[in-house]
């Protein structure tokens, strides 16, 4: 029975991986057909349509390192070694690093944009 639950944890980890995948996936597809729509038609476009398109994916790449790293956590909940601790950690330390530096440009847009409107 042990064994079965195992299996079955590392398969759902491997299914949360391949959501990580898509979500980068189409993450950097609507990235680039918004990308080009900005570089052919950029009398059209505001400004700050790049500094936007930058934010969302930077956002969607932070939803999949979520999905990663609870990944991580499932292989280490049925097999801990130091090995994926050590993993674990330093995943844990780079998503912390990204969202935090991520959250730090996203209030500086806002804050820009408050900014500009007063």
């Amino acid at each position: 029975m042990l064994d079965l639950i195992k299996q079955f944890t590392l398969f759902l980890a491997v299914g949360v991986e391949a959501s990580a995948a898509f979500v980068i996936g189409f993450a950097a597809i609507e990235a680039t057909l918004k990308a080009f729509k900005l570089f052919f038609f950029r009398r059209n476009v505001p400004e700050e349509a790049k500094e936007e398109l930058r934010l969302r994916l930077g956002r969607w790449l932070a939803v999949a390192l979520e999905f990663e790293l609870a990944a991580d956590i499932l292989r280490t909940a049925v097999a801990p070694t130091w090995d994926e601790i050590g993993k674990l950690a330093a995943i844990v330390v780079l998503r912390t690093v990204l969202n935090f530096f991520l959250q730090k440009e996203i209030e500086k847009s806002a804050e820009n944009k408050s900014n500009v409107r007063k």
